[in-house]
């Protein structure tokens, strides 16, 4: 029980400790570890921190096989290849270049000058490849993102504009350079007007692109180009005209999770009317979405983070049975180390589970 309040206080104290390390990417290393010390997840059947892998939101073994080829030979012809193979019209096209320009990203992180030397040997021998101009454009993005106080900023997201139109003329109707172009347009301040007919060309292409939506809602964010009232109206508007079976109805939650104070001193805050809509909305929309939908696991992972806090935690670790061993998306990769975030989380989870009298045996199916 002792365990279980020291759990406790981490939430309610999240605003001021656990909310800015990861909105501010610093770590939480003191809390990380207490919540981890707390209880052990793996009477649960939940995979070790240390293999949880970081690099995907959910389960692509096609593309995890390719990534271990390409880092062992530095080869580019598997990524061409598995991204030719991908429908091009598919969120899973989508968010397999979002992976690999990650992967690039990382590479030269680690070995500055040395990584990604397959994206750049890819560029100059298939100029007209597709799928490594989106990936390139995409590498480029991320690659500014990561410091927008830099003096390059601009001058690099020039760079993936004009790449990005390069990857469109190549695929005219793959709507991947247009999905990528938003993140460029949020970062060079495009006009509202301009941002608009760059979404109306997305729309087109794929109306129904959760991670299209997911793009655009930065733009219409406060800390961007708009305000929560842009960002709620352009989400509940998605989720109001959605389809069955589409994830849409959980967008509002990522515009909730956008808006969050900094220091959250309200008692109650996620369990109020605004947030437990934005839930429900969220848990609706992974019911109905087919079970292979390649952004349910985004929603999933946000989901367990927003029910943690609410203290809904066997709602919470059925979650994160679906999702255990992909720690590669929102909030946990606002962080320096995902893996430890979401290991706290998942902790929190199950020692809120067990501090009302639960057990793995008792849990809900």
């Amino acid at each position: 029980m002792e365990f279980l309040l020291i759990l406790i206080g981490l939430v309610t104290i999240g605003g001021v400790l656990i909310v800015p390390a990861l909105r501010r990417r610093r770590g939480g290393q003191e809390a990380t570890a207490g919540a981890l010390r707390a209880t052990d997840p793996g009477e649960y059947g939940f995979v070790p921190v240390e293999r949880l892998d970081v690099r995907l939101p959910g389960p692509d073994e096609e593309l995890t096989d390719t990534l271990t080829e390409v880092a062992r030979t530095q080869d580019w012809r598997p990524v061409s290849r598995l991204l030719a193979h991908t429908d091009a019209s598919s969120e899973l096209r989508w968010q397999r270049v979002q992976t690999l320009a990650g992967a690039a990203v990382h590479e030269l992180a680690r070995t500055p000058g040395q990584g990604g030397v397959w994206l750049r040997t890819w560029r100059v021998e298939a100029p007209k490849d597709p799928g490594g101009a989106a990936v390139h454009a995409e590498f480029l993005v991320r690659q500014a993102l990561r410091d927008t106080s830099s003096e390059d900023f601009s001058m690099i997201l020039e760079e993936a504009r004009t790449v990005c139109g390069e990857a469109a003329l190549l695929a005219p109707g793959d709507p991947v350079p247009y999905i990528i172009e938003l993140g460029i347009g949020r970062g060079l301040g495009y006009r509202q007007a301009d941002f608009e007919e760059l979404w109306s060309k997305v729309r087109d292409r794929a109306p129904q692109h959760m991670g299209a939506h997911l793009a655009a809602l930065h733009y219409w964010c406060e800390k961007w180009h708009g305000s929560q009232d842009l960002a709620d109206e352009f989400t509940h508007k998605a989720a109001g005209a959605a389809p069955e079976k589409s994830l849409l109805p959980a967008l509002p939650l990522f515009a909730v999770f956008d808006h969050l104070p900094e220091a959250n001193l309200v008692q109650g805050l996620y369990r109020s009317a605004v947030v437990t809509r934005a839930i429900e909305g969220a848990l609706y929309a992974v019911r109905e979405a087919p079970a292979d939908h390649p952004m349910l696991p985004h929603v999933r992972h946000l989901l367990v983070w927003f029910l943690v806090r609410a203290e809904r935690y066997a709602e919470a670790i059925a979650q994160l049975r679906l999702v255990d061993g992909h720690v590669g998306a929102l909030p946990w990769s606002y962080g320096p180390d995902p893996a430890a975030a979401y290991a706290t989380y998942r902790a929190l989870a199950v020692a809120g589970w067990e501090g009302t009298g639960g057990t793995p045996a008792t849990l809900p199916q």
